[in-house]
């Protein structure tokens, strides 16, 4: 089930939007960064490291979104950490006591039940504001935050090893998809970008919250990529890319749907303060 992607980093490919779950070796046991989806599937990552005697040691969620904050009773009750961010929109939304209903209804028909959503979604430790890196006994991992897509996202670079998490970023199937609750979210995705780019000469090995493990040769190009298609939004043209259109990837058309919402949400904004959504 966990296939090895760098020396001591191994990922989960869910059959759920191509969703990786990250387990990182360490000293007393792994880091497990954003641990899965179905309920079957977190199990069996368990039971993968139960069986090499690596007990999950801490995890870290990349960011607040119902499939990023999951957990299982056999993955134990090891510290869960997110950016304070993170931690803060987790916490808001579970303050609602009817947050399993709401979370539910997020969550596509045909796997809402094999979804673990029990006493464990979202129990995230907020790590101080100014934490550059995860407090565990294992490879230094770099806290790299941003506002893009979600507040407090973090992409994670572990330094030693060349492996860059990058959490809903740098995918080859999922167009960007912007953060509307932020004030401006065509700027903080093109500042992410940047924070990405500023590590790349670290990176062998990019590891998207979604899609295919890409090596170095890719990681510029899907900046680019992720770049030019912002740009288009902001600018109000055709992003060509193959993401979109009838280019797109079988079974993942939907995401047209999800990139004319966001030109349609794009387009309300201007409407709405008079002005073109401009950085």
């Amino acid at each position: 089930m966990l296939r090895q992607v760098a020396e001591g980093v191994l990922i989960h490919e869910s059959d759920f939007m191509q969703s990786n779950a990250v387990v990182v070796q360490g000293g007393a046991g792994v880091l497990l960064i954003d641990a899965g989806i179905r309920v079957d599937e977190i199990a069996g990552i368990a039971n993968d490291l139960r069986e090499s005697g690596q007990p999950v040691a801490a995890g870290f969620s990349t960011h607040p979104h119902w499939d990023h904050v999951l957990w299982h009773a056999e993955l134990g009750a090891a510290p869960r950490y997110g950016t304070a961010r993170c931690a803060a929109v987790v916490q808001a939304r579970l303050s609602d006591p009817e947050w399993k209903t709401a979370v539910a209804g997020m969550i596509p028909d045909d796997i809402v039940e094999h979804v673990p959503l029990d006493d464990s979604f979202g129990r995230i430790i907020g790590l101080p504001a100014e934490a550059a890196r995860i407090p565990w006994d294992g490879p230094g991992v770099r806290i790299i935050e941003h506002q893009a897509h979600a507040p407090g996202h973090a992409a994670l670079l572990i330094e030693e090893l060349g492996v860059l998490v990058a959490g809903d970023m740098l995918s080859d199937v999922l167009i960007p998809m912007l953060n509307f609750m932020a004030p401006d979210p065509i700027e903080d995705y093109l500042a992410a970008l940047r924070l990405l780019e500023g590590v790349a000469a670290d990176v062998d090995v990019i590891v998207p919250g979604h899609g295919s493990v890409g090596g170095a040769d890719q990681l510029h190009a899907r900046i680019d990529q992720d770049r030019a298609y912002v740009r288009a939004l902001r600018d109000g043209q055709d992003p060509s890319d193959p993401r979109v259109g009838p280019s797109a990837k079988p079974d993942w058309e939907w995401v047209n749907d999800v990139h004319a919402g966001q030109l349609q949400r794009l387009a309300q904004r201007s409407e709405r303060d008079g002005t073109p959504d401009l950085p």
